[in-house]
């Protein structure tokens, strides 16, 4: 997920990893056939969650499985904000139903439990969650996981990072590891179908997010960007309307969200995730409201950073015409157009209107402050200021 400094020189060597196979498109949820008769799997756990199976989401894969005789076995023990015992239990899952493959169908959620699923089934020296947190050093590559996502945001499909949480302790374990990714993705809209609005905005501007601080990460180089800025670029231009039911919106958003996930996943993040996380841990915050709540509030505290130079390209892939503007200018039009269309979608815009207590904040800059994204920031920071932006946004 981060740069990789050599060891032997001064020069920084820049990593790309990215899945094996992807399929885009509406109705492209019919290759997984293909793919998994060209694999030689034989049975897969289909790891997903209670409310597609209930609402029929889940059925649109299970009865492509069904017809072509495909065996498998369906876990929906998982959580909007998957635990450490959804992971455990999974496993536990995995290893009696006699399955070689998982199919992920689900938000991050979904896809994160896979992963972690798979991880732990193929390296049992991990067992213990925890110790999965950060950079885990896994020997062996995850059983293979086809993940097809079902909101327009997370890319999980396409990074190398999961995220679980420690209920005990309060907070979000980010886990980093090449050895996770899906060995294929399969990134259907239709699946999207039936995400509500609220659920809509939330992801997309998720995926902003994910393209906006991959953007002005310190581990940003010329491939990443040329990911991220067309992501931006794409979500700019239809995240509305998809929000508002567009088909040709959702596909693009079906397909920014991935570009996005193909940049970050190699760069790294920043402190928009970092204090988005114990927000999840705490409160069970959407994760996706979270970071879109606090994005234009830590945009406007790395304005003292490197990532001012940076801003005007922001505004420029969001369709603003800075010719003639001052670069004080052309960064600040990039912080108010990431504003003005998450007014425009409905999202909260305050801390206290999603259940934040004051109190609390001590606490959730602690944890902000030591959570794996916090070193990607373009601006070197502290729980002091971290404290300070959560009081901003409160």
């Amino acid at each position: 997920m981060f740069v990789i400094i050599s060891q032997s020189s001064s020069k920084m060597t820049n990593r790309i990893i990215l899945n094996e196979t992807s399929y885009f498109g509406a109705g492209c949820r019919v290759e997984i056939i293909n793919e998994i008769r060209r694999r030689s799997f034989a049975k897969a756990l289909f790891v997903t969650d209670a409310d597609l199976i209930k609402f029929g989401v889940a059925g649109k894969v299970t009865s492509i499985l069904d017809s072509s005789g495909i065996p498998y076995e369906i876990y929906s023990n998982v959580k909007a904000n998957p635990t450490i015992a959804n992971v455990t239990n999974g496993v536990e899952r995995f290893k009696a139903s006699g399955a070689d493959f998982i199919i992920a169908l689900g938000g991050g959620s979904a896809i994160d439990t896979a992963k972690g699923i798979g991880i732990v089934a193929k390296n049992p020296e991990f067992s213990d969650i925890k110790s999965l947190e950060g950079v885990a050093a896994t020997k062996h590559k995850s059983v293979p996981v086809i993940a097809l996502p079902t909101t327009a945001g997370t890319a999980a499909e396409v990074t190398i990072n999961y995220v679980i949480i420690d209920e005990m302790a309060r907070k979000k374990m980010v886990c980093i590891d090449p050895n996770d990714i899906p060995v294929l993705a399969i990134v259907d809209s239709e699946l999207m179908a039936s995400m509500p609005k609220g659920l809509a905005a939330a992801t997309g501007m998720d995926a902003l997010t994910h393209a906006i601080e991959g953007y002005i990460t310190k581990g940003a180089w010329e491939m990443s960007d040329m990911f991220e800025l067309k992501a931006i670029d794409l979500i700019s231009k239809n995240l509305y309307a998809a929000v508002n039911g567009n088909d040709a919106a959702k596909e693009a958003m079906a397909l920014a969200q991935y570009i996005a996930g193909m940049g970050f996943s190699n760069v790294g993040l920043g402190i928009v995730h970092s204090m988005a996380h114990p927000l999840g841990a705490f409160y069970d915050t959407p994760h996706g409201v979270a970071n879109a709540l606090l994005l234009p509030y830590v945009m406007e505290y790395n304005m003292q950073s490197s990532a001012f130079a940076k801003y005007p390209g922001i505004a420029r892939a969001m369709g603003v015409d800075v010719n003639g503007l001052s670069p004080e200018d052309a960064a600040r039009a990039a912080i108010d157009s990431v504003k003005a269309l998450s007014v425009g979608i409905h999202i909260p815009q305050k801390l206290r209107e999603i259940g934040v207590k004051e109190s609390d904040i001590p606490a959730l800059a602690v944890a902000a402050f030591n959570d794996a994204c916090t070193p990607g920031n373009p601006r070197n920071t502290s729980v002091d200021e971290i404290a300070v932006i959560y009081r901003t946004a409160f």
